[in-house]
């Protein structure tokens, strides 16, 4: 199997040809040019495939040296190793330092160059896989692969687009399981600090009391337990985005911290007497109206204005129901391959029921529906409305006329348990506690009468 290709431009024919098929025996696809006019045409032509750029530093029509940058400029993922039969360290440095990645004097043994040749090589695989990496992350949290057409969604994504290109602090609105957190991957990745870590933190899954620590790191020492000094998030995520969900549940000394650290880039550790400088963009979330949770004094009202420069509404998918059947298809699709099997079709009176609920878990709990009907059914056999929770079905179900017939008192108590269900989004426990009775009581009547 070839190890790549390599482009190798000298102007000593039986030194080039020698060198040529030194590299081939080591499985590599050598092209050669005996200029540095022909050497470029190469690269023009097949930058993609090659690997090390193998150039003598000599040549006919130009200086390695000053063809360096043209070089990495036509060919940025591969690496450049000059050749010269004269070698000065002065020359050696300054190739270094333009990007070269090694400098050898011709006559050196073959074992040498081989060496330095798959060293270069190695790295610009890596360069490669790194560069695909980047590439697919970012596609797969782009604002394209933000699936559903409705209006709230279009203009919620609209307006993180726009501030995605800036580093103003968003502060993202919405229920739990809407989708926030996929806004500011989508933003991160959709900005200039793409290339940088995107470092997330639920503030409400960290007791109050360490939610400091966490973000901003101590110095060894500065508490019973604290062994070595550690990183807060807040460096860890210097020059990329920190993401901070749940902003509404940090501590008032937490709150003004960060209130610090927002306005002046800088943070003194706990433990520590100097400050720490960092360059980092915020993005906070939110499941609740953080401008009242501030009128209420619940909140920093002047780090709630200093968050929300810029405000999204990220819709519920109550909101959206239309992008149910959208949704539905890609996780489907998504846990076939996870699950290796092939892709659950749905009936039309599944994807009726789907599109009739009112989705309080949001997209979250429409993906958990389809992750467990996706283990759950047959093989080869559609998902129908039936196997979905009960909850959902009931979303779908026709309202039959309530009659006054005394004798239809059984149906009239059916509907009312189903209306009481519905109003209820699926709870169980809400709507027995509305109907006044157990929820022993509830599941009996939900069972008698093929709720």
């Amino acid at each position: 199997m070839p190890n790549g290709t390599i482009l190798l431009i000298d102007d000593e024919t039986m030194l080039r040809q020698a060198v040529a098929r030194t590299l081939e025996l080591e499985g590599y696809t050598v092209r050669q040019a005996p200029d540095a006019h022909r050497g470029l045409e190469l690269l023009r032509d097949y930058a993609p495939e090659i690997l090390v750029i193998l150039s003598d530093v000599k040549l006919p029509d130009g200086r390695g040296l000053d063809l360096l940058p043209r070089y990495k400029a036509l060919a940025p993922l591969a690496e450049v190793v000059l050749m010269t039969a004269f070698g000065t360290i002065a020359d050696g440095v300054r190739a270094m330092k333009e990007g070269a990645f090694d400098y050898l004097t011709k006559g050196d043994a073959d074992e040498q160059l081989v060496v330095v040749v798959d060293r270069a090589a190695e790295k610009a695989r890596l360069q490669r896989r790194v560069a695909d990496l980047e590439k697919k992350v970012g596609t797969q949290y782009s604002f394209d692969s933000m699936i559903g057409h409705a209006p709230a969604l279009e203009q919620a994504k609209k307006t993180a687009q726009q501030v995605a290109l800036t580093d103003a602090t968003v502060l993202l609105e919405g229920p739990t399981g809407a989708g926030k957190e996929l806004f500011a991957q989508a933003i991160h990745y959709g900005s200039p600090r793409r290339t940088k870590p995107f470092v997330a933190l639920n503030c409400s899954a960290f007791p109050k009391d360490l939610l400091e620590s966490e973000l901003f790191g101590y110095r060894k020492g500065a508490f019973t337990g604290a062994n070595t000094d550690k990183k807060g998030l807040f460096e860890e995520a210097s020059g990329g985005t920190l993401f901070l969900d749940e902003i509404g549940e940090l501590e008032a000394g937490a709150q003004a911290k960060l209130l610090r650290a927002l306005e002046t880039q800088e943070f003194t550790k706990l433990g520590d007497s100097r400050p720490t400088r960092v360059n980092v963009r915020v993005v906070a979330a939110t499941n609740r109206s953080l401008k009242q949770e501030a009128e209420q004094g619940h909140f920093r009202a002047d780090l709630y204005y200093r968050l929300s420069v810029v405000v999204i509404p990220v819709p519920s998918l109550r909101e959206r129901r239309a992008d149910v059947p959208a949704l539905a298809q890609f996780f489907v699709q998504h846990f076939a391959a996870k699950l290796r099997q092939r892709p659950l079709v749905l009936t039309p009176e599944a994807l009726h029921a789907l599109e009739s609920y009112g989705w309080p878990g949001n997209v979250r709990e429409l993906k958990n529906v389809l992750e467990r009907a996706s283990i759950l059914t047959p093989a080869n056999q559609p998902l129908a409305a039936e196997d979905l929770p009960i909850e959902i079905q009931l979303a779908a179900a026709p309202e039959s006329p309530v009659s006054d017939d005394p004798r239809t008192l059984r149906n009239v108590e059916k509907q009312h348990v189903q209306r009481i269900l519905l109003e209820s989004g699926g709870n169980k426990a809400e709507a027995a506690r509305v109907l006044g009775v157990a929820h022993t009581t509830l599941y009996r009547k939900i069972q008698e009468y093929g709720l």
